[in-house]
């Protein structure tokens, strides 16, 4: 099977750094090669930003030249990824630049959980951790679930597939 190439931003809370990893292995599984420009702070740069050392508009500019170079975004949905700021931040940024945004309830969840309040805006599609849902929902499909796989009501959806 030959290998699709997507440059994506992954979105999440850094404590699911280790669903991050999951899902790039889940997709390469199913054929998918995903290239993730998102941040990734090594623990001493992670306190250096908790301990707002680095100006915000600093991070910023960079998570914007970051997102540039990616196609999607991925939304990794955790427990606590909906009060998560830089979360709804980038994925309104990403609304801005015009890309998919694509939510991916984390590994192992099966209750209801919140959602951050701009993937409900703007996501484009909303999946449980099934390897072709999320490959479907990288193709282009507005497919909406909930986190067990079940059928969900579709999100408010300021984006578009093209």
């Amino acid at each position: 099977m030959s290998k699709v190439t997507k440059n994506v931003f992954v979105s999440h809370h850094h404590k699911d750094d280790a669903s991050v990893d999951g899902l790039t292995r889940l997709a390469a599984n199913k054929g998918f090669n995903l290239r993730n420009s998102s941040i990734r702070a090594k623990p001493e740069n992670q306190k250096r930003i908790n301990e707002k050392k680095i100006p915000e508009q600093t991070l910023k500019r960079l998570l914007r030249m970051k997102m540039r170079w990616a196609s999607q975004l991925i939304v990794v949905v955790g427990k606590e990824t909906h009060s998560r700021d830089w979360v709804n931040w980038e994925i309104e940024q990403a609304h801005k630049m015009g890309m998919p945004i694509v939510g991916v309830y984390e590994n192992g969840l099966t209750e209801k959980v919140e959602l951050p309040e701009k993937l409900v805006d703007y996501g484009t599609a909303m999946v449980s951790w099934r390897g072709e849902s999320i490959i479907d929902a990288l193709k282009g499909s507005s497919t909406f679930q909930n986190a067990d796989g079940s059928t969900a009501d579709k999100m408010q959806s300021g984006n578009v597939v093209c």
